[in-house]
Formats: C-alpha cells, sequence, structure tokens
C-alpha cells in the first residue's frame, strides 16, 4: 500500500491554488479513514478508463487524476501513430467540462491537434466524431449512470469503441510513469483555440450523425400516422436536444419532457440515482404521464447511451426490462426488415452474454446469427468492425445488452440511446396500427418461447476492503464451485478466466474463444443460468438470474429459489 500520509502532505502542498481541494483535505486532518480512502491507491486505467468519486486525492475525480491520465494518453499516441488527433466531449456532470477543457489542454501542450464539441453531447456522438474526424483516439468525461459524487474519463481507439485492453494496458503503462504535479504538460484551453491545436466540432458533424440514425428507420412515416403521446426524460443529462430531434424528425411531435429533468445538472437533483434500469429514476416521468395520459415513456441516462421505457397498461404503466426490451426490438427489426425485404442473408444480432437467451430463440426464428460476447459494448464494436472489415456490414441488423444498451447501423460502435429512443418509438407506432401495445407483443414471445425471467443481483463493497472482499469472494466460487443450486444440477461451469467450460457430468472441458474475463456461468437444466461477475466500473458483485420455465408464475418462484441459493452460497 502506498505511503498515505506521505501522499497527504504532498497533495496538501501540491494544491494550496485549488481552493476546493484545500478546504476537503484540510478538512479531513487527523481523520484516518478519511485520509485512507482517498489516498490508499491510486484510480486505475482500464478499457472502461477512470472512474471514482470526485474529490481530493489519488482515489478521486480531479483534475490532477485526468491530466496524468491525459499526459499518459498523449506519450502512448505518439508512440503508436505518426500525427495524432483526438476527439472529446462531455455530459452534465460535476466538473464534466473543466475535466474535459482540462484534457484538450494537456493534449496540444502535446503537440497533438484536439477536436471537442462546443457543448455537452451523447456519448454515441463521440464515438461517430472519432470515425467521422479519422481520429487516433476519442475521450469522454461521464460516469454514465452512476450517482452525482461520481465522474470518470473513457479513452476510444480509431475505430470507435471503447480502448481495447491491449491499447489501455500500454496507456496505463504510461500513466504509471507521470507524476501528476510535475510530469504533465499543460497549455491553457483558449490559447490552443487560438494556436489551432484544438478545434471545435462544427454542427456539419451533428448532422451527418442525424443524418446516420434516420436511416436507420424500419417503417419511416409510421410515427406521422400513429398520433402516440410520448413522455421523455433525459434524467438531466446529454439526450435532451438531440432525443427530441430525432423524434421530431420522425413525426413523432406530440413529446411532453419532464420539466425538473430537462436540463442539464450534475446534481440530478429529482433523481439520486439517473439510472434508467432502477425505477425511482421514472418517477418523476410517470406522474407526468398520469396527467397527460401518454401512451409510452422513455428515460435516456445521463450521457444518452442507455434507454429504460415504460408502457401503458390499462390505467397503469409498466416497466420493461432491458432484457424485453432487447427481445422487442429484436422481433421488430427482423419480421419487418423481413417483410419490407430488406433483411440481408444470415443477419447477425450480437448480445454481451448476460442479456437473455430468449433474444437467440427469436433471432432463429429469421434465419439469424447470435454471437454472444462478454459484458462491455467495445466488443460488440469490435465485432461490428471485424464483419465491416470483411465487407460483412450490412449482416449486421442489431446489438444489446441487458442494461439498456442498444445499438442499430454501425454509424457508431457504442451503444445509443438516440437511435434507440427512435426505434423504440417507431416499433410502438406500428404494433399501436395492429392494436397492440408492447406489452402485448412481449406477452406474446413469452407464450411463444416459454417465460424468461431475468433478474440482477447487486452486492455493494465499498472501500479499502470491500476489492479484497470482492476478490476473495470470486477465489472462493473457484475453489468450491457449486454442484447444485435451488436443488438443480449444475450442468456445467464456465470460467471465462480459466478460458474454459468444464462439463460437470463427464468432466470434459472445452476452451471459450472470448478474451479473460473475471466471470463464472453456472449452467442449469432448461436454459436456465447463474452468472458471477465484478463490475467494471463499481465497487460491486453482480449476479445475473435467468429462470426459465412455461409461465410467469413458475419463472418467478423459480428465480426467487435461485437468488435465495446464490445468497447462501456467497454468505452475502
Amino acid at each position: 500500500m502506498q505511503d498515505i500520509h506521505a501522499l497527504y502532505r504532498l497533495w496538501l502542498e501540491a494544491t494550496q491554488e485549488d481552493a476546493d481541494l484545500q478546504k476537503e483535505l484540510l478538512a479531513i486532518g487527523g481523520k484516518e479513514d478519511e485520509i485512507l480512502d482517498r489516498f490508499y491507491r491510486s484510480l486505475e486505467f482500464g478499457t472502461a478508463g477512470l472512474r471514482g468519486v470526485i474529490g481530493a486525492g489519488t482515489n478521486r475525480m480531479n483534475k490532477y487524476t485526468v491530466n496524468q491520465a491525459t499526459q499518459g494518453l498523449a506519450d502512448y499516441l505518439h508512440s503508436a501513430f505518426d500525427s495524432p488527433s483526438v476527439a472529446i466531449a462531455y455530459d452534465s456532470r460535476i466538473c464534466s467540462d473543466v475535466f474535459a477543457k482540462g484534457a484538450a489542454g494537456v493534449l496540444a501542450a502535446n503537440g497533438i491537434k484536439v477536436y471537442i464539441y462546443p457543448e455537452l453531447v451523447p456519448t454515441p456522438m463521440l464515438s461517430f466524431a472519432v470515425r467521422a474526424l479519422r481520429c487516433s483516439s476519442g475521450i469522454i468525461i461521464t460516469a454514465s449512470h452512476n450517482p452525482a459524487k461520481y465522474n470518470g474519463y473513457k479513452c476510444y481507439d480509431p475505430n470507435g469503441y471503447q480502448m481495447t485492453d491491449e491499447a489501455a494496458a500500454i496507456t496505463y503503462g504510461f500513466i504509471q510513469k507521470t507524476d501528476m504535479f510535475r510530469g504533465v504538460r499543460t497549455m491553457d484551453f483558449d490559447e490552443g483555440l487560438q494556436k489551432g491545436l484544438i478545434e471545435y466540432i462544427g454542427e456539419d458533424i451533428c448532422e451527418r450523425f442525424y443524418a446516420e440514425v434516420l436511416k436507420q428507420q424500419i417503417n419511416p412515416g409510421i410515427c406521422e400516422k400513429a398520433h402516440l403521446k410520448l413522455v421523455y426524460t433525459p434524467l438531466n443529462g446529454t439526450g435532451n436536444k438531440p432525443v427530441r430531434e430525432i423524434l421530431r424528425r420522425i413525426g413523432q411531435t406530440d413529446v411532453a419532457v419532464v420539466p425538473e429533468q430537462e436540463l442539464p445538472d450534475g446534481n440530478f437533483p429529482t433523481c439520486p440515482f439517473p439510472n434508467p434500469e432502477i425505477r425511482e429514476a421514472f418517477a418523476c416521468a410517470l406522474q407526468l404521464a398520469q396527467k397527460q395520459g401518454a401512451d409510452l415513456l422513455l428515460a435516456t441516462d445521463p450521457d444518452c447511451d442507455r434507454v429504460g421505457i415504460a408502457v401503458r397498461d390499462g390505467g397503469e404503466y409498466k416497466l420493461m426490462s432491458g432484457n424485453e426490451v432487447g427481445v422487442l426490438l429484436t422481433e421488430y427489426i427482423l419480421s419487418c426488415r423481413q417483410k419490407n425485404g430488406t433483411l440481408p442473408q444470415s443477419p447477425m444480432v450480437i448480445k454481451s452474454f448476460v442479456t437473455t437467451e430468449l433474444v437467440t430463440k427469436v433471432a432463429q426464428k429469421y434465419g439469424g446469427e447470435t454471437r454472444s460476447l462478454l459484458t462491455g459494448f467495445k466488443y460488440i464494436g469490435e465485432l461490428i468492425t471485424r464483419l465491416e472489415n470483411a465487407g460483412e456490414a450490412d449482416r449486421f441488423v442489431v446489438g444489446m445488452e441487458e442494461s439498456y444498451g442498444y445499438l442499430a447501423g454501425t454509424h457508431a460502435r457504442d451503444k445509443d440511446a438516440v437511435v434507440a429512443s427512435m426505434l423504440i418509438t417507431e416499433m410502438a407506432a406500428y404494433y399501436n396500427a395492429q392494436g397492440k401495445t408492447l406489452i402485448d407483443v412481449m406477452q406474446a414471445l413469452y407464450r411463444e418461447h416459454g417465460m424468461y425471467q431475468n433478474s440482477l443481483l447487486n452486492f455493494s463493497f465499498e472501500g479499502a476492503s470491500g476489492m479484497q472482499k470482492m476478490a476473495a469472494l470470486m477465489d472462493g466460487l473457484r475453489e468450491n464451485a457449486p454442484t447444485e443450486i435451488a436443488g438443480l444440477p449444475v450442468l456445467s461451469v464456465s470460467d471465462y478466466k480459466k478460458q474454459e467450460t468444464m462439463d460437470t457430468v463427464t468432466g470434459q472441458k472445452t476452451p471459450i474463444d472470448l478474451p479473460v474475463s473475471n466471470v463464472l456461468r453456472y449452467a442449469l437444466p432448461n436454459d436456465s443460468a447463474v452468472i458471477v461477475r465484478p463490475s467494471g466500473t463499481e465497487p460491486k458483485i453482480k449476479i445475473y438470474i435467468t429462470a426459465v420455465a412455461a409461465d410467469r408464475a413458475g419463472a418467478q418462484a423459480l428465480e426467487e429459489k435461485i437468488a435465495d441459493s446464490m445468497r447462501s452460497i456467497l454468505n452475502i
């Protein structure tokens, strides 16, 4: 462990010109736990970049940790590219614009051309800009759906998806060699603009993004006829302008925006957890929907790469899970493109391996191939790029993660809530014309394929001891693998760290052709399964449960039994 007291004294000395950090550092003087939490480690840079609580210290997001990371990125880019350039974007979070402009200044001081959006924009627009401007890398300042106290820093590779494991490891090596107080080159942002080293991204790039999104319409013009009433909340994030603009362009004019959550606000005053996976995030939107009599609710997270929905069901509103929306999009896109004669040969649906297998069942119905990849949309982006390089980009029809991330089209290589919001609205209009809601369509799919009950258990482990406990839990599962869960036999154990699947009956092992990842999967009878993995962005252990039965009651009962069994096995 680092000498936390020496670091604390160093930070007190080195940040004297930063009033906010000085105030925080002086306030924790003599408080051992507070000092430990800020200095027991440095924020690690990985394929998800940096993410942490905003504040003072090596284990915090602040201008020094951001600038150190950017200097390391600059050194990596100079080692890998002749004339590197970087696109930068940021969201509505506290200090996002400050961190973005600071990073731009560091890159400019290192002679690297910077293109930066003049205002906050969604993550997929950063992914688009990297490719449109032929940049060597991209940076977006965001902590996605985390609470207000967090911020983050994500890097992209030239193909528009998040940095690969290899590039991230090399970059992290450069970062570790950089003294954050004395080893960072900096330039004033305005000076960089004057010298032409920093340039604002023009409206033409935004227009090109909108044009590519609009190409993904399946049934153009249908929203103009449907007269759907829609409520939308950007959750005080970046979706407000682009989502409303796309909906306007497809003819969805009846859109009521939640006033308390319309404008950017990194404090998220009406939504402490701005995550569309959580029902509380819909509280204000549900109230407005009741007043408006809305048919559909859309909620995008602060960086607008995820979208959650709620659908009117009689006099109530039902929130639909990320898995259900993924299944519905698969059914809608494949069935309509087959009907329209635009479905390619061997269409491909790409999903994360924790996304419901019901997607696979639906895709098979239309002759589609489903590829299941590790969690992290960069893996989906990588596969799209490989398809493109092989001249088969048209095979890709939709990509998804169960955590409300979707992509149609190859304009972005990250999840895109702008295109997803458009397609969900269009889909609702299409089925509305048939007298159906999205809930009706989902129930029909369950009747056709069986009830797939998916749930996620989250267990948090904060602080210095939390990481150790998480590691111990995963080690314990590997040393003492369960032979049964909820009274059901474990048919196979897939260890993505060892890159192998073991059949528990025969003992036969088969290789897993995916990158190394600290994940365990337990296959149970009848497509039921359990997946356990530490989060890559939060101090959490995540347990994904799939319970399959003939009807909802049976699937829910089985899901509860599996959840109780996993709590007992992990003793948490």
